[in-house]
């Protein structure tokens, strides 16, 4: 029997607009535990920004996080599933493209965000990264 993205998404993703700092984007993945956020404009998908892009992107570049916006950071070219789309499709798609999260969208619109550790907590719920994924932060 299939699976549907719909069945293992995160639903209703946190997210920021295109001009929020980098700073206040940390500040909302630190205090809700999150390791990404999806940057919408007027309710519409215009990119995800991780944990690492935060880093890598910006605060690496010596930029001052309170100044620079999250578009610098972010990614732009997404990939994206439906929440109806079989889940063997999300997981393709991630394999492909070497990514661990996939926006879930209706249209331009997220509903949703699944992550390789929401797939494989269902799939191999005794392997190291199901683990991993289920475990309290460090803090």
């Amino acid at each position: 029997m299939a699976q549907y993205v719909r069945d293992l998404m995160t639903a209703a993703p946190m997210s920021v607009g295109p001009c929020t700092s980098v700073a206040q984007a940390a500040r909302l993945m630190r205090d809700h535990d999150l390791g990404a956020v999806l940057v919408t404009d007027d309710g519409r998908l215009r990119g995800l920004v991780t944990d690492r892009d935060l880093v890598v992107r910006s605060v690496a570049d010596g930029v001052d996080p309170e100044e620079t916006t999250v578009v610098r950071a972010c990614s732009e070219e997404l990939v994206t599933v439906g929440p109806d789309d079989e889940l063997d499709l999300a997981v393709r798609l991630m394999r492909e493209h070497a990514v661990r999260r996939v926006p879930v969208v209706d249209g331009e619109h997220p509903v949703g965000v699944l992550s390789l550790g929401d797939v494989t907590l269902e799939r191999d719920p005794d392997s190291p990264l199901a683990d991993i994924g289920a475990a309290r932060p460090n803090t």
